[in-house]
């Protein structure tokens, strides 16, 4: 498995489950332990930690024309965990017509709403929020699963704004509805947010996967942490297909790790300098996301044999959609200032009040940190006779899925404007949810150790910036029913005096950035389809004994936060994977003539 992400930790946690027959797991993750930074279990912290720290990659994008010809950073979490570890944990699992979606352009039905729900409910473990209020009207409890691993829950400790969003519905019912519950297939409206968070602690698939996993003593997973796999290893060329079971990798200077101990892996090990070879006699497993999936391959000889000349990299499975189709979702954080006397802006200021906060959660996991900083969500359309559509074809998934979203928060944010230092804020945040634009992730070197050129393409087509434009105004005409009177005092910040079209979209195309939500860069297609990167069954096309797990395979980005999507997917494989036992399987591997290394034991 690489690596120990969103998906890689679930694959592995089924896959070494007792009544698999696949016996022997082992797990390699380039960054720590998500154990080594506190700050990840606390919810309301989910802000500080991306981008430039040590649990993330610290990507940054080239320059993106439709940005203004800026460059922006490109978080990705670098730790046991992945992206869940470092998320803002909001919990969706899709929209009907988006899976119906997938199930028609990969040939494959299994990939339907019908199909995908129950693997939802066994997912998901509907807990309290923090605060244990009465969710009485704000969620549908049967939509939802009880016993699943991933814990998940309404948002705790309600904001200022929270009441006035739902008031200001009933106020204004030609802009927007209310929805009680998006687990519907239905998420169109505004409604309470759902977060990965259970007894007031962060929820990732390192704590509902990886550590319940571990505590049961499976002497068949073992679990390599600050270990960089720099490329997949072709162990048999002999067919048309070549086979991919041998994985080249090494250890960062801050020492070499091991949650547990290697024991009786049916792994050959070699050495290679300060680099090692692992070659597995079942299959190899990447989860390293859509940013790093399309690298590794690439860096591996697998892609587009013309690009891959350039770097003098031998192409061994020709396949040109690798690292092509990204797409994202453009994040802007609009900001009002608003009229109370306090907010959780105060705790970015005030240090006293901060460690108070800190003390109660870390005592009793409740008060502000036990939850989300991210309130209420909605999802919506732009109208059917907008006049993009002379130009554009609709790109969403069908009339019951949405072009953006609204997020509500009462605090600051912002990707380019400095923290204020008075005042307190609320957000509405207009994420582009179906975006046209389409990017890429391509090599920027033969290196491993050198960051790829990503380039998410945002706002990069006519469609994409109308609609932003419209879900700004959407936002603002919002804001003028009579339930924010006295409360929002103005247009904050760049944002100020932002009127007219024009002045829109200049604001959005100087302000916008990422909602950290890559996709499709290693998409599925039919079986026996010529394009495309992977097949429904997640094997990597032209290659035996590779699979791809994570949101790359997506055909399309998904229609709302991808987390619960990933998770979906990760189940969906495992299930695959054992009812198969494996995609290809060799008998006892003996290295060929390129394989000069000498046989050494791994020093853990």
């Amino acid at each position: 498995m690489i690596p120990g992400g969103t998906a890689g930790n679930v694959i592995a946690a089924r896959l070494s489950e007792p009544a698999s027959e696949l016996k022997n797991v082992l797990l390699i993750e380039a960054g720590p332990s998500n154990f080594d930074f506190a700050t990840i279990a606390i919810p309301f912290a989910a802000g500080t930690l991306s981008p430039f720290t040590p649990v993330d990659w610290n990507y940054t994008s080239v320059v993106q024309p439709g940005l203004n010809n800026r460059s922006i950073p490109y978080p990705r979490g670098h730790v046991l965990g992945g992206t869940s570890s470092t998320n803002y944990m909001v919990w969706n699992t899709g929209a009907a017509d988006e899976w119906d979606r997938y199930a028609n352009v990969t040939g494959d039905p299994s990939w339907s709403w019908d199909s995908i729900l129950p693997i939802i409910k066994s997912i998901e473990a509907l807990s309290p929020p923090a605060d244990h209020h009465d969710t009485t009207g704000q969620i549908k409890p049967s939509l939802h699963g009880t016993s699943g691993p991933v814990g998940v829950s309404l948002q705790g400790y309600p904001s200022h704004i929270d009441g006035k969003v739902f008031k200001a519905i009933d106020e204004l019912p030609s802009e927007v509805f209310y929805n009680e519950d998006m687990g519907s297939g239905f998420p169109l409206g505004v409604g309470w947010s759902l977060s990965s968070v259970k007894n007031g602690s962060r929820v990732s698939s390192a704590t509902a996967y990886l550590d319940p996993a571990l505590a049961a003593n499976r002497v068949n997973l073992d679990v390599l942490i600050n270990t960089q796999v720099t490329r997949l290893i072709p162990t048999d060329a002999s067919q048309d297909a070549p086979a991919f079971l041998g994985v080249e990798f090494t250890q960062s200077a801050s020492g070499k790790s091991c949650l547990c101990d290697l024991m009786d892996f049916q792994f050959t090990i070699f050495s290679l300098g300060p680099y090692h070879i692992l070659n597995a006699t079942t299959e190899v497993i990447l989860s390293a996301g859509a940013v790093s999936t399309p690298q590794l391959l690439m860096l591996s000889g697998i892609g587009d044999k013309t690009a891959l000349a350039d770097f003098n990299i031998e192409s061994i499975a020709d396949l040109p959609d690798v690292g092509r189709n990204l797409q994202d979702h453009t994040a802007l954080p609009n900001v009002w200032s608003i009229n109370v006397s306090s907010s959780p802006d105060d705790m970015k200021r005030n240090t006293t009040l901060f460690n108070d906060m800190l003390e109660e959660w870390a005592t009793t996991r409740t008060g502000q940190l036990a939850t989300s900083p991210i309130g209420p969500i909605g999802w919506f359309r732009i109208p059917d006779n907008s006049s993009i559509y002379g130009t554009t074809t609709d790109p969403s998934a069908g009339p019951a899925t949405p072009h953006y979203e609204f997020i509500f928060a009462e605090i600051f944010s912002s990707y380019v404007e400095p923290e204020p230092t008075s005042g307190h804020h609320m957000i509405i945040s207009s994420n582009l949810i179906s975006p046209t634009s389409r990017g890429s992730i391509t090599l920027a070197s033969a290196s491993p150790f050198d960051a790829p050129l990503i380039d998410p393409a945002l706002l990069n087509s006519d469609f994409d910036i109308f609609t932003m434009v419209e879900a700004i105004k959407a936002a603002q005409r919002f804001l003028t029913a009579p339930a924010w009177d006295g409360f929002v005092l103005g247009q904050y910040g760049l944002f100020e005096g932002v009127t007219s079209d024009e002045e829109i979209e200049k604001y959005a195309r100087n302000t916008a950035s990422t909602v950290f939500h890559p996709s499709s860069t290693a998409y599925m297609s039919p079986f026996g389809a010529s394009h495309g990167v992977t097949n429904p069954d997640f094997t990597v096309k032209g290659t035996r004994g590779l699979r791809v797990v994570d949101a790359s395979v997506f055909p399309y980005v998904p229609l709302m936060h991808p987390q619960g999507y990933i998770y979906v997917l990760a189940e969906r494989a495992a299930s695959i994977i054992k009812a198969g036992k494996a995609a290809w399987k060799t008998a006892d591997y003996t290295p060929t003539s390129q394989d000069v290394f000498s046989k050494d034991n791994l020093d853990l």
